[in-house]
């Protein structure tokens, strides 16, 4: 959000001055305003009007405290007319410290500002003539701040008197045009109010000129789209999708479901995979969905620090958890077999979890868990229908979500839990609490990466040669491919690419698979 927004302009005889300010007092002092200014301004002055080299050019400047940035694009005019061989102003904004990409937007505003008013100085020394440079005409001393923009306050009210006294009769003469122009500080106002509240605004200045500017929100790049990424909906597509939209688009945002991974959605949608990653990064960059890794009953999670704030239950979040993984009144509908309920969700899950190996038939009838549902999810919300209905407690479901750990598979997890007389799979959608713990921050996804020490030494040296025929398994010894990538990319099981392992042409011992 703008905090201040001023003009300031370098005058030969006083040096650089705020002309104009909005909010009065933000940037100096001023009679009556006993609000403090923003920063010191004297400190700094050398870089609202910066030396020669500094000028035409965008610049941002922090105030000591580190509490403010001022945003500036100092202009230089040379021409024989002014003082000094050439006129020198700067259009600047007053931010807040921070990230660097929440000042980006206000870039092209600085830059628009002081392209418009130079060129309107070009066309018709519009800010040369401005009010406070009759009022330094006959000065031969500097003035403080106080007694500056009094003076200048005094002449645009004279100036709004003139447009009064001349507002019936029609002239061409440079004075009547020169009254008749919106005063800077009401301009600056208006651009602060207007950007602050619309985040656009479209502002007469005079009969021939408009200023014309707009906020766009800046979004980091996206990151690379794999094959083996899960896309998880953010928001209702169907509430959004518009027929104009990109055939491509349409068709792939029909097959995310939180289940299928970028290939499947790719085969099922019937479009490349390359043209579903642009598709999917695009999504991306708009912040509508985020992605995940392939859900397996082999795969291992371990919790993470926020495991602290789901234990404490923090804003409900146990509550929000149980009314998406529970399945007894959360998604099973008109089922209230509980048995019945978990043999239909066992499929599912068995479905989902080999989603990525051999053949790639549509299974999304069996499929548990919509877009909407996902949305719901990531947007914090929870539906208060299924509060009265049956599930279990919040004590069995923080002991299922703190009991995932490094070196313990989802199956391992599962078994542990039956042993101890909890039927998991009657009351719970696994996939659905690992997801949420994902989603929420509570677990992360420990990683199968194998390692061949022939083939790093190989890398190492530079002597590595892609072999013809040769085992395809070889450039993923590495350590920097998962598992995920080889089951996506050679069609494989987790078991298959272990037996295949077992078989490498490679001394013993030279292969080690971690977890990380």
């Amino acid at each position: 959000m703008i905090q201040g927004i001023f003009y300031a302009r370098f005058f030969p005889q006083e040096g650089t001055k705020i002309v104009a300010q909005s909010p009065p007092g933000c940037i100096v002092p001023e009679p009556g305003v006993n609000k403090p200014c923003l920063f010191d301004f004297s400190v700094l002055q050398e870089y609202i009007i910066p030396r020669k080299a500094f000028c035409n050019r965008y610049i941002t400047v922090n105030d000591p405290e580190g509490k403010y940035s001022v945003l500036g694009f100092p202009v230089s005019i040379p021409s024989p007319r002014y003082d000094r061989n050439e006129f020198i102003f700067n259009f600047g904004l007053v931010v807040e410290c921070e990230a660097v990409a929440d000042q980006i937007p206000y870039e092209r505003v600085v830059r628009r500002l002081a392209v418009t008013f130079a060129e309107m100085e070009k066309q018709n020394f519009y800010l040369s003539q401005d009010p406070a440079r009759y009022h330094l005409g006959g000065s031969t001393g500097s003035l403080d701040h106080h007694s500056y923009h009094q003076q200048m306050q005094q002449h645009i009210l004279q100036q709004q008197q003139q447009i009064a006294s001349s507002s019936g009769s029609i002239g061409g003469a440079a004075s009547t045009s020169f009254a008749q122009r919106r005063p800077i500080e009401s301009l600056l106002e208006i651009i602060k109010e207007d950007l602050n509240n619309y985040g656009e605004c479209m502002i007469p200045v005079d009969d021939a000129n408009t200023i014309n500017m707009k906020l766009f929100p800046h979004h980091p790049t996206p990151p690379e789209v794999k094959g083996w990424h899960v896309p998880v909906a953010k928001m209702k597509f169907a509430d959004i999708v518009d027929p104009t939209w990109d055939l491509t688009l349409q068709r792939v945002i029909a097959h995310i479901d939180g289940v299928s991974d970028v290939r499947r959605i790719a085969f099922n949608a019937d479009v490349s995979l390359e043209l579903t990653q642009l598709a999917l990064r695009h999504l991306l960059y708009y912040d509508t969905i985020l992605l995940l890794d392939m859900f397996f009953f082999g795969a291992c999670y371990a919790p993470r620090p926020a495991m602290a704030d789901f234990v404490a239950n923090m804003g409900g979040m146990v509550d929000e958890c149980a009314n998406y993984v529970c399945i007894i009144g959360s998604h099973t509908g008109s089922s209230n077999n509980p048995t019945s309920a978990s043999r239909s969700h066992h499929d599912t899950l068995g479905s989902s979890g080999g989603g990525a190996s051999k053949n790639l038939s549509p299974t999304t009838a069996s499929r548990v868990g919509s877009a909407a549902d996902l949305a719901a999810l990531s947007a914090g919300l929870s539906s208060s229908n299924n509060k009265n209905q049956h599930r279990i407690s919040n004590y069995m479901l923080i002991k299922l979500m703190t009991t995932f750990c490094v070196g313990k598979t989802v199956m391992e997890w599962l078994k542990g839990h039956l042993d101890g007389g909890f039927e998991v799979l009657r009351f719970v959608d696994v996939r659905r609490l690992v997801q949420f713990g994902l989603i929420k921050g509570l677990l992360y996804r420990v990683h199968k990466h194998v390692i061949s020490k022939q083939y790093l030494a190989a890398l190492a040296t530079g002597q590595t040669r892609p072999i013809a025929g040769g085992d395809p398994l070889q450039k993923y010894t590495d350590g920097l491919h998962t598992f995920d990538e080889i089951i996506t990319e050679q069609n494989l099981t987790d078991s298959e690419i272990m037996e295949k392992l077992k078989g490498f042409p490679a001394p013993a011992g030279d292969l080690t698979v971690l977890y990380r």
